[in-house]
């Protein structure tokens, strides 16, 4: 340490306390990055590595990027999941005696960026911290670019914290979780972490928690009282995390934190519970395929006119109301809409006109806005009352109240109109922000500069006349200041009270004492003018930050008006209709549609097939069959969507719905694998399923797709038939249940409430074709070669399979899809404990492969492979 020079020494005990970022170390116009930092940045950022003396024997690895355009560099490496520390001069380098005061004025990672550029305008950015221990669990989560804030917390058992945080965490799929030492050695919920979330993870000791510290810190930031209603301060998880939170702010972003004041407590089952396989195989905000909008329920139901009205919708979608009063509210909203689109568009358009005041506010209150982003402010509050004259206008008593709610900040717009010119600069630097007419003495500073430039334009003119020298010129460097400048030719033309100040190769500058006096005030004035300009709007800053709270306010009225109207653009476009909602367990839908497909179908010119559905006391559970590719999936997803809309307080596609109150939506769709985590297809089929059966109630919708179906026929099938079993006995959830064992299908005549429904379909020959339509009834055929060959399959494979399977049909003759056995009419008997016994199938295949052996063609070795694999089979029965 000692060998290195006074900077290095300086960046090297900087560095020592934020190992884990990367330093940018201001010198100068540039952040500077040395030793591994450079390194690593100029990898990642492909700028070119060069070397510095740093006082070894060795040059220091150093690479450098503009200090006027570093966002997108920071962006760039934030998106590659690294933090970056900000390393400031604190003192102008000029008067600086010694080396220059640096320290960290910011810390920047994927939880704490705010640049909006690298954001997406209609997602959240969250940063979450979450506590554990084996009693409980607390979660507090906030967007600081927003200034939203969230917490709650879960007692209960070990089962019961590891779903809360997988549903939780899954919902709001932060970019960067902190983490106690319990959580972080806990291998089950961080590989889910880090394999579903990716998010950058960061740990903390458990000793840092001091309930005591954290309940003042709490209280003191959001102004909350202890005795106050709704108090959180009986919620020790969700304090404990809250207080992990506030520090990590505190200490990374260095400055006010003013924005973060309003904080919202909820219980995790205010809310229908949907995990993360559901929103995955739902693809509710985004596909399964590639990760995009398109394609999604967001992306069919996305018509906001703002940003925030945008990442609004989303937390709808992901936070589906159980009130059914709060639904009831949001569609009458819509009703009112549907049925007066001209209202509904002047609304829109009105809206369009609003910027994203969560972020404007965001960025003021930490100081990183500029006069730009307060003329943006200015434009949305020159909107509002146009929005609440609407309104109130109205003949709606909903939008009415609404609209009164409405505070147009008028006091916040004038200071801007007076004083930011309408087109400032992006720096704050540079000056001309400010009108004149706002303050006295700036307006005097710029009638002086200004009248002294025109006086340096006379001078010229003047100068040419008294001298005869014709191309001389009175010209402007930040070097040299003020000078005039004559060439080589008529330097003998020079008069003696020129003061030569510079030699060029083809002219001299000279100086005159009467410039020198002009150059002083107007160098002068407009360095005063400059530092003026900034204290003003530092002012004008703060005082609208002073404002917060409602500038957030309005900010919220206006996103929810925004979500709503979006919600009626769709509805009626697409000729959604009203649900009735009820609390009697009931869903019935008449020619419901999946939302997305029919879209894409439209955009193809093609027509989706409509279907109804019911699920009530008397069918509880639906077995599905019928053909891969025939729209078992679309039918059985369509319902959950359905619901779904419906529970957002949206319309839905259908002809007529009548959605009862679902407290959770459960799916198991699909093949897929997680073999970083061990885990073979059906193993995670299996974890689904279990997830599934732990976690559902009386008042869940189910969607099973193919349980069973990545193992053997026999151990799929008596895993499906004691999945349906006990879902339709004991959980009695309202479950749709494909499936390609045509066998369950006698499951309709022993247990309530299941019933056969089959996907129609039209044979031509040897092809079949798709109806799309749900009738009841069973298949008892998959039709597999038959759509292998819609796929396009070589005819010489259709044909060989064709015959293979005639082969194994005349040797299992007793088992076939096509033809009904002894072994399939067994299946309906009923075992001692009056279930049905499905293991019957399997004694059966035994016995019929006893009497097909053929002993006097098999070599001894043969008959003890036999014989070892019958025992082997009846040891499994």
């Amino acid at each position: 340490m000692s060998s290195l020079t006074p900077m290095m020494n300086q960046y090297k005990k900087i560095k020592s306390n934020y190992k884990d970022c990367i330093l940018f170390f201001r010198l100068g116009d540039f952040y500077e990055m040395f030793f591994e930092d450079a390194l690593t940045a100029s990898k990642e950022l492909e700028i070119t590595l060069t070397q510095r003396d740093c006082g070894q024997k060795e040059k220091a690895p150093m690479c450098g990027v503009p200090h006027h355009a570093v966002e997108p560099y920071i962006a760039k490496l934030i998106d590659k999941g690294y933090k970056v520390a900000i390393c400031e001069q604190l003192e102008d380098p000029k008067f600086a005696k010694g080396i220059v005061k640096r320290d960290i004025v910011k810390i920047i990672s994927p939880g704490t960026i705010t640049d909006t550029n690298a954001l997406d305008e209609k997602s959240n950015n969250f940063i979450a911290s979450l506590y554990m221990n084996e009693e409980g669990v607390g979660l507090t989560y906030a967007d600081i670019s927003t200034g939203e804030v969230y917490t709650t917390e879960c007692m209960g058992n070990e089962k019961d914290i590891y779903n809360f945080i997988l549903d939780e965490i899954g919902k709001i799929n932060p970019s960067e979780i902190l983490v106690n030492e319990l959580l972080y050695n806990n291998k089950k919920i961080m590989n889910f972490i880090r394999n579903r979330i990716n998010a950058y993870i960061d740990k903390y000791d458990d000793g840092i928690i001091d309930e005591e510290d954290y309940i003042d810190k709490v209280q003191k930031h959001f102004n909350i009282t202890v005795n106050e209603k709704n108090s959180l301060f009986n919620k020790n998880y969700s304090i404990r995390s809250m207080g992990v939170l506030l520090d990590y702010l505190y200490s990374t972003q260095k400055n006010s934190l003013d924005h973060l004041k309003n904080i919202s407590y909820y219980e995790f089952n205010e809310y229908m519970i949907l995990d993360i396989n559901a929103r995955t195989n739902l693809e509710i905000v985004e596909t399964i395929r590639g990760r995009e909008k398109k394609g999604s329920l967001l992306w069919i139901l996305d018509k906001t006119s703002t940003a925030m009205g945008g990442r609004l919708l989303k937390k709808w979608l992901e936070q589906p109301l159980l009130s059914i009063r709060d639904i009831n509210k949001r569609l009458d909203i819509i009703d009112i809409f549907v049925n007066d689109i001209i209202f509904m568009d002047k609304v829109k358009d009105s809206l369009s006109k609003i910027y994203d005041l969560e972020r404007l506010s965001g960025k003021i209150s930490n100081g990183n806005c500029n006069g730009r982003d307060l003329i943006s402010l200015k434009i949305s509050l020159e909107n509002l009352p146009l929005i609440k004259d609407l309104l109130i206008n109205s003949t709606y008593e909903p939008l009415i109240t609404l609209g009164k709610e409405i505070d147009c900040l008028e006091d916040v717009y004038n200071l801007i109109d007076k004083s930011i010119i309408d087109d400032p600069p992006v720096s704050l630097k540079d000056g001309g922000i400010i009108k004149s007419s706002y303050n006295e003495e700036l307006c005097e500073l710029r009638n002086l500069s200004h009248n002294g430039k025109g006086w340096l334009s006379n001078l010229e003119e003047s100068e040419k006349k008294k001298t005869g020298i014709r191309s001389l010129k009175v010209g402007f460097n930040k070097v040299f200041g003020y000078y005039i400048e004559v060439s080589n030719a008529n330097l003998d033309l020079v008069p003696d009270n020129y003061i030569r100040k510079q030699t060029l190769s083809n002219a001299e500058r000279f100086i005159t004492p009467e410039l020198k006096e002009m150059e002083a005030k107007i160098l002068g004035a407009e360095d005063r003018m400059i530092n003026l300009e900034y204290k003003l709007f530092v002012q004008i800053r703060d005082d609208i930050k002073k404002e917060m709270d409602r500038i957030q306010r309005v900010s919220r009225i206006i996103s929810k008006l925004d979500v709503l109207n979006s919600l009626s653009q769709v509805s009626y476009k697409n000729n959604y209709v009203r649900p009735h909602i009820n609390n009697e367990e009931k869903i019935e839908i008449k020619n419901g549609k999946h939302p997305i497909v029919e879209k894409m179908l439209e955009n193809n010119d093609k027509f989706f097939v409509p279907n109804d559905t019911c699920l009530d006391e008397e069918n509880k559970m639906l077995i599905i069959t019928g053909p891969n590719m025939a729209g078992k999936s679309t039918y059985m997803r369509q319902v959950a969507l359905i619901t779904l809309m419906a529970q957002i307080g949206c319309f839905v596609p259908a002809d007529s719905a009548d959605i009862g109150i679902v407290d959770k939506i459960f799916t198991r769709i699909g093949a897929s694998d997680n073999l970083s985590q061990g885990e073979s297809t059906f193993m995670v089929e299996m974890n689904e399923v279990a997830n599934i059966i732990k976690n559902a109630t009386e008042k869940s919708l189910i969607i099973l797709d193919e349980v069973g179906r990545g193992t053997s026929t026999f151990d799929g099938l008596s895993i499906a038939g004691a999945v349906v079993e006990y879902i339709a006995q004991h959980i009695k959830a309202k479950t749709l249940f494909a499936t390609h064992y045509h066998e369950l299908t006698q499951l309709e005549d022993k247990i309530d409430g299941v019933k056969n429904f089959t996907i129609m379909i039209q044979e031509e020959g040897d092809s079949i074709k798709f109806l799309r339509k749900i009738v009841r009834g069973s298949s008892d055929r998959s039709y597999g070669i038959e759509v292998a060959k819609l796929s396009g399959i070589d005819e010489s494979i259709i044909n060989r399979a064709k015959e293979i399977l005639a082969e194994i049909e005349m040797k299992n003759s007793g088992i076939t899809d096509d033809k009904k056995s002894s072994s399939e009419t067994k299946i309906k008997k009923k075992n001692k404990n009056n279930q049905i016994d499905l293991f019957q199938i399997k004694k059966d295949k035994l016995i019929e492969e006893i009497k097909n052996i053929n002993i006097l063609k098999l070599t001894p070795m043969d008959a003890m492979n036999i014989l070892y694999k019958l025992v082997e089979n009846v040891k499994n029965l």
